[in-house]
């Protein structure tokens, strides 16, 4: 509901401010996303930023954070200002923005000098809603000289788990992001995350400035989701028989780009219909296979994580963990894509002994020794011939598999090095650039008329452009050279040089695109004795990513927890229920009976013997369930000395026994 502010005279001359309410916002939800109901904490978090109030949102993965800030915004003069890491998600967002007809804009690592000039001059002119940036942005001085002229009705930070050095997807340039709150003392910010622990929480709210803790949380219960672990020393022999034998659709999530096709090959020798996905792919394929799964012509996808951000596909059945991932973060997030139509639906991990060694692995490998760290920013500078003394604030595509093999780095060596050194200030690595091509018209629409282009191609690539496209003169455009090539009929290297002739003849601005990562240099190339890693960066975030990984390896091989309540303990639900349909509630109890029955049945006597001792019959009495239950319970628990027998044959507590504490479920 949208807030609106009237202003009332009293007699005594003085104003005082009232709020009048309206379903607007319901409007504007039903006007450009269809519903006529928000889903749950939406419109909670919508009234709180409304009302000027610091706000970080927690919703699980699906539950749907950008409608929170995107119909405010609407409601409310000026332009949000969206703070995100992954650029091919912020595309996606701005190109479903525009097809509702709401201006959006996107600024990101990588675009050129007038790109960014454009985007920022449409930013501050344009009457733009939505202006999406990354973190790194905010490291530019060109960008904060626009940022303090914007019009600002809210600041944004998706992802906020990277602002905090304990988050499993730590990012130093969201620190930044405080620094412009003196620009817009008055302008509320909106944090957004689906995954955070409780400490987590806490720092973002510090490390954000909110003048006050103000957290709105959906519970991370998914009743709906029935969590599986499976120890299999053939992981692969199990997976192709268990997805035969499933129905419906499905993501698997492996660690490699290799590793990939191989379980995607195996799958279709099964008959499954599967395709594989990697951030390797080209941009175009990637697009076609997610396409061809989102539209249930492809019912398996095999995946790395790379896959999943921006995809709401409702009626998946099943998210499966061939390997397993760093984090109960990751995992989470993950197999939360699983049954988010509420229909029931599978997230299993399959486990055995190698991943324990797998995963110790990469915690060293997340950490190279500070002179291995020095010799791939030298190697790196001489790859990119960066001269000592220059190089800050430049802009470099860079080739990691190319540079690895060059100089014999392993390629986790390189990656890590560089996020290490980006962590420490000496540079910024990018490895998802945007990849996809961009146009804007130089010449007026009506120009173009009086411009002798030297051809019908040309002419007719022309006014190709200006109907598949629309705000080619305002700003920067994607396009697709695969559809256009199509629609005209001409190869794809018959258009691309055609519109790099274009390019030429000042008619248009073409910038293909990029394949490769980029990397950014804050600083000159300095010496390697000068390039130093702190102990913050260094010694705690790998003791802090060892307990991740631990926590990853306690869940997998837990035999006597419920697993929905392990996975909500993580994220600081303390309170939660057996799910009742998890492997271990499924499971068979040493009592002899299944573990969701022995928790009910214990809690029960437990709650009997709170009020004093009591005879077994008077036990067996007052409860609702077969006797040998209940016996067989007493039996397990007298073993254990949970209870005790007196000489008279009363049962009594033990001490220290209290309700639920008897259960291997919930200890």
């Amino acid at each position: 509901m949208r807030l609106l502010l009237r202003k009332i005279k009293k007699n005594e001359g003085k104003n005082e401010y009232v709020w009048l309410t309206m379903n607007m916002y319901r409007e504007i939800l039903l006007k450009h996303w269809g519903f006529d109901q928000f889903r749950p904490l939406q419109e909670d978090i919508i009234h709180s930023v409304a009302s000027g109030n610091d706000t970080l949102g927690l919703m699980p993965t699906g539950g749907g954070k950008s409608i929170t800030f995107q119909v405010y915004s609407l409601s409310a003069e000026g332009m949000c200002l969206v703070v995100t890491p992954l650029i091919a998600l912020m595309n996606d967002q701005v190109d479903n923005l525009r097809s509702k007809g709401i201006k959006a804009l996107a600024i990101y690592s990588g675009m050129s000098a007038r790109e960014i000039e454009i985007a920022c001059n449409n930013a501050v002119y344009g009457d733009y809603k939505f202006l999406y940036i990354s973190p790194e942005r905010l490291l530019s001085d060109n960008f904060m000289e626009y940022l303090v002229r914007f019009n600002l009705n809210l600041i944004t930070v998706d992802e906020a788990h990277c602002i905090s050095q304990w988050g499993y997807d730590f990012r130093p340039s969201y620190l930044q992001i405080a620094n412009i709150r003196k620009f817009f003392p008055k302008v509320p910010v909106l944090a957004l995350t689906a995954t955070a622990t409780n400490e987590v929480i806490d720092d973002i709210q510090v490390r954000l400035l909110f003048p006050r803790k103000n957290l709105l949380r959906k519970s991370f219960v998914r009743e709906n989701v029935i969590y599986l672990v499976r120890q299999k020393e053939d992981k692969l022999g199990y997976l192709a028989d268990t997805v035969s034998r499933s129905r419906g659709s499905g993501i698997i999530y492996v660690r490699s780009r290799k590793k990939c096709r191989e379980v995607s090959d195996l799958l279709r020798q099964q008959q499954v219909s599967a395709d594989f996905y990697h951030a390797g792919l080209d941009p175009a394929l990637r697009k076609e296979k997610q396409n061809e799964w989102m539209k249930g012509s492809t019912r398996v996808i095999v995946a790395t994580n790379a896959f999943g951000m921006g995809i709401d596909k409702p009626d998946v059945r099943f998210v499966i963990h061939l390997d397993l991932p760093d984090s109960l973060e990751a995992y989470f997030q993950e197999a939360g894509r699983a049954g988010r139509d509420g229909e029931r639906a599978i997230a299993l991990m399959i486990y055995n002994s190698t991943d324990n060694r797998r995963l110790h692995k990469m915690v060293t490998d997340a950490f190279p020794e500070h002179e291995r760290i020095r010799a791939v920013y030298q190697a790196l500078c001489d790859y990119l011939q960066i001269a000592v003394g220059t190089g800050k604030n430049g802009f470099y595509t860079f080739q990691p598999e190319d540079f690895a093999r060059k100089f014999s780095f392993p390629a986790t060596t390189v990656y890590h090095s560089l996020k290490l050194m980006e962590r420490e200030g000496f540079l910024i690595y990018t490895d998802d650039p945007e990849n996809s091509s961009r146009l804007y018209f130089i010449a007026h629409r009506d120009e173009l008329y009086r411009i002798e282009t030297g051809g019908k191609s040309l002419d007719r690539l022309i006014g190709m452009l200006l109907r598949s496209y629309t705000g080619l003169f305002n700003d920067y455009v994607r396009i697709d050279e695969v559809l256009l090539s199509r629609r005209l009929e001409m190869t794809t290297d018959e258009l691309y040089q055609n519109l790099k002739f274009l390019s030429q003849q000042k008619i248009i601005h073409y910038i293909p695109r990029r394949e490769a990562p980029v990397v950014q240099f804050l600083t000159e190339r300095l010496d390697p004795a000068r390039i130093r890693i702190s102990s913050a960066n260094y010694r705690d975030r790998k003791v802090n990513y060892q307990s991740r990984v631990d926590a990853v390896i306690a869940y997998a091989r837990s035999e006597d927890r419920c697993r929905s309540v392990q996975l909500l303990a993580y994220f600081g639900e303390m309170d939660s229920k057996l799910c009742g349909h998890c492997d271990i509630c499924s499971g068979e109890h040493q009592s002899g009976i299944s573990n969701v029955e022995f928790h009910e049945i214990s809690k029960e006597i437990v709650q009997l013997l709170l009020s004093g001792p009591k005879e077994t019959r008077e036990i067996v009495n007052g409860m609702e369930v077969n006797e040998k239950k209940i016996l067989r319970v007493v039996r397990w628990m007298l073993d254990q000395g949970n209870l005790e027998l007196t000489k008279s044959n009363l049962l009594i507590l033990k001490l220290g026994t209290s309700s639920g504490s008897s259960d291997p479920a919930t200890e």
